[in-house]
């Protein structure tokens, strides 16, 4: 006899997950290696201390450990705020009339409002133990920049982050949030590297994007004694700490005896849909189930919909480590009307290989159909997503009425990010009518992926 499903399902402390996933280990194709941009040799932990804090450098290129214990202070960090909840999607369905069983795993119950904190918390605590001063990073809507000033606030860590100009201006109230834990916020590109002075002069005016941030945010780094730099998404590590995710959900519906049929993530960089994902994909890569995964990306940074699968620089000032994934080229800078954090010419290096694998599936979806579905969920379920969220929950929509059309009774599992209280312009331009949809060209995507670097 099947279990009662509540409305939200919450794992005991004694089932939270203890160790992080590494599903490279069951990858059979690997992701690429990183390589140096000097020899475009693939680079080794050694090589990336000088940038990354050392336990993260291994993590980063470790592809054959299965599982990373979670360090003691950093389980202890989590139950602040984890676990975090499985929900039934009772009204959305009902709303809907759809014969689909709709979940959703809610990461914004923090105050960072957001799943970063799930890396920002393990990658500081690194940085603390080993001795370090201080951190530098990048952040796109804000999210990473704010659960990144949360975990070093709560460490005794100085923090300089690197925000992309337009969202710097779009969502002041989550810059005031990452000052209020006392980081330091500079909009980027800026004039206070020498990288940032470089791009403003080729591109006079630009808006910015993560690509320029994380250029600063190296420089800033490399520049300092006793500082390191951290990224809140794409790189291996980062989807590592974000399996606690996949995990969680994995335990809690595997307690009531569910199994999804579509597994749904929005996808700028990948630490949210790689975090949802790897546990369910490693199922797959070991032949113990079949699930269908669609990546959720605007049409607005189509990287996996329209990038090419090739090695590119991770920044736009061309300092960081060449990896191969699927780009839009590093000098791509997505339209300043694009109001979410889906901003990264790239994507991780682990679902671009996933990817062209025929592992995942991916989708593209125009901003103003985000923002309709944003305060469609809004209504039925009481929680107002973040536009990055609100690209999954587009297609979770679209999923559960194709089930209606079909009479399917299909089970939709999506990853709801965060919630959107801090991105309130963005939601007043749509409710004004003054959002619109850019689309870059095939000429303006061409264009950018024209500098690709040429490795042999």
């Amino acid at each position: 006899m099947s279990k009662e499903i509540p409305y939200k399902i919450y794992l005991e402390e004694s089932e939270l997950p203890k160790r992080w996933y590494n599903v490279r280990a069951d990858m059979k194709n690997k992701p690429a290696p990183l390589l140096n941009p000097a020899t475009l040799e693939p680079m080794t932990a050694q090589d990336l201390s000088p940038v990354f804090c050392d336990e993260l450098a291994k993590q980063e290129v470790d592809d054959t450990t299965p599982y990373f214990d979670i360090p003691e202070p950093v389980l202890e960090f989590y139950k602040m705020y984890r676990p975090a909840p499985l929900v039934r999607a009772y009204c959305l369905e009902k709303k809907l009339g759809t014969p689909a069983k709709i979940y959703y795993k809610f990461e914004g119950n923090n105050t960072s409002g957001s799943h970063k904190l799930n890396s920002a918390i393990a990658q500081a605590y690194y940085a603390k133990e080993q001795g370090l001063t201080g951190l530098c990073t990048e952040t796109g809507a804000g999210q990473w920049g704010t659960a990144l000033a949360m975990a070093c606030a709560y460490l005794d860590l100085d923090l300089r982050v690197y925000m992309v100009k337009c969202s710097y201006e779009q969502k002041p109230f989550r810059r005031e949030v990452m000052r209020t834990y006392g980081a330091s916020v500079t909009p980027s590109p800026s004039m206070s590297t020498e990288v940032g002075k470089r791009i403003l002069a080729e591109h006079p005016g630009t808006s910015g994007s993560l690509g320029c941030a994380i250029s600063e945010a190296v420089e800033d780094a490399v520049s300092h004694e006793g500082y390191r730099y951290v990224l809140g998404s794409v790189l291996s590590q980062v989807l590592v700490h974000q399996t606690i995710i996949g995990l969680e959900t994995k335990a809690a519906m595997d307690k009531y005896d569910i199994k999804p049929d579509v597994i749904i993530g929005c996808a700028g960089g990948g630490s949210n849909l790689g975090g949802l994902v790897s546990p369910f994909v490693g199922e797959m890569l070991r032949g113990e189930a079949d699930y269908r995964i669609i990546a959720v990306e605007p049409k607005s940074c189509p990287s996996l919909t329209r990038g090419t699968y090739a090695y590119d620089f991770c920044d736009t000032g061309k300092v960081c480590p060449l990896a191969k994934m699927y780009t839009l080229g590093c000098n791509f800078m997505p339209s300043a009307n694009h109001a979410g954090g889906l901003r990264y010419h790239g994507m991780s290096s682990i679902l671009s290989q996933l990817y062209d694998d025929g592992m995942i599936e991916a989708r593209a979806v125009e901003q103003t159909s985000v923002f309709e579905a944003a305060e469609y969920f809004a209504r039925c379920e009481g929680i107002l997503p973040a536009p990055e969220s609100s690209h999954a929950i587009r297609v979770a929509i679209d999923e559960a009425l194709a089930c209606k059309e079909t009479g399917e009774e299909k089970t939709i599992l999506f990853g709801l990010t965060g919630t959107g209280y801090f991105d309130m312009v963005a939601y007043q331009k749509f409710n004004d009518g003054e959002m619109g949809d850019y689309i870059p060209t095939d000429e303006e995507i061409q264009k950018s992926l024209s500098t690709l670097p040429e490795v042999p």
